[in-house]
């Protein structure tokens, strides 16, 4: 492939479109928001007003953040979302072996299925959801049969929990089925052949290849669990609000723009540090080879 620079024209011609819709629907609204995390409402006529700022006045904001309410749902949310990411994993990690080792002509039929939720709208799973976990849903009829229930499900952690399972699992299936896939079968038949069990086969050889899909399908899931507020705030209610909720909250019926654009940078540099992370993590598995 030519340098760029070798025909500048041709490169600025495509990438023009991407820079100029990044700039002006990402960067530019990123800018502003960041200006206005140091920002406060105006006082208009001595009256808060609603739509005018004072720009760049402090600190506020950010001190506002770390109030103990705050760092509790923010550490609720981590708690949750490693939980969730966690069963994802757990969950997600038999599937795409299984996928990996079915016939051929299989795999495409068991693909369509992880991907179909994908082609409904996240609002309409999610009360789909209420349906099957409410009161009188689905789960509770079939307990009911049995002589139990109806348990209260909807407006718990567990059920929050399991919402993000199911939003996200396909998240993490995927990059697992494409590492896995790639994954060379003969060096689990090496090591079978040597003597190692099928355990040993997976701790020593199975799973540190695979970990490039790991890392990437934990990155997919645990970062947009953090900023999720319609499943906690669907299936888990007041009680159970995640720090994507009190953002949301902030620019809607507390029209506190000022206090939600610091809480999402704050939330933006708990991301950063994830990636970071990852990014240490896989420069010192590439040293260690």
């Amino acid at each position: 492939m030519e340098d760029w620079k070798s025909n500048s024209r041709a490169f600025w011609t495509l990438a023009t479109p991407a820079t100029l819709w990044l700039l002006a629907f990402f960067l530019i609204p990123l800018a502003y928001l960041l200006a206005l995390s140091f920002s406060s409402k105006a006082l208009v006529n001595g009256e808060v007003s609603i739509n005018d700022y004072d720009y760049f006045t402090g600190v506020a904001n950010y001190i506002r953040a770390i109030n103990p309410d705050i760092i509790s749902i923010f550490l609720r949310t981590l708690w949750w979302s490693a939980l969730a990411t966690l069963a994802c994993l757990l969950i997600g990690y038999p599937i795409a072996f299984s996928i990996c080792f079915m016939p051929e002509r299989w795999r495409p039929l068991a693909l369509l299925l992880i991907v179909l939720p994908f082609w409904i709208n996240l609002l309409i799973r999610t009360y789909a959801l209420k349906t099957v976990m409410g009161a009188r849903g689905v789960v509770n009829s079939a307990l009911g049969l049995v002589g139990i229930g109806p348990v209260e499900m909807i407006g718990t952690t567990g059920a929050v929990i399991f919402g993000l399972v199911y939003v996200f699992l396909p998240f993490m299936i995927l990059p697992l089925y494409s590492t896995i896939e790639r994954l060379d079968k003969s060096y689990l038949e090496a090591s079978l052949d040597l003597g190692a069990s099928q355990f040993q086969t997976f701790w020593k050889v199975t799973l540190p290849l695979t970990m490039p899909g790991i890392i990437t399908g934990v990155i997919l899931v645990f970062i947009p669990c953090l900023g999720m507020f319609l499943i906690s705030d669907e299936l888990g209610g007041t009680t159970s609000w995640m720090i994507g909720n009190v953002i949301q909250a902030q620019f809607g019926a507390s029209n506190d723009w000022p206090f939600g654009s610091a809480l999402s940078f704050a939330l933006m540099l708990l991301t950063i540090i994830v990636l970071v992370m990852q990014w240490y993590y896989q420069n010192r598995s590439k040293g260690a080879h």
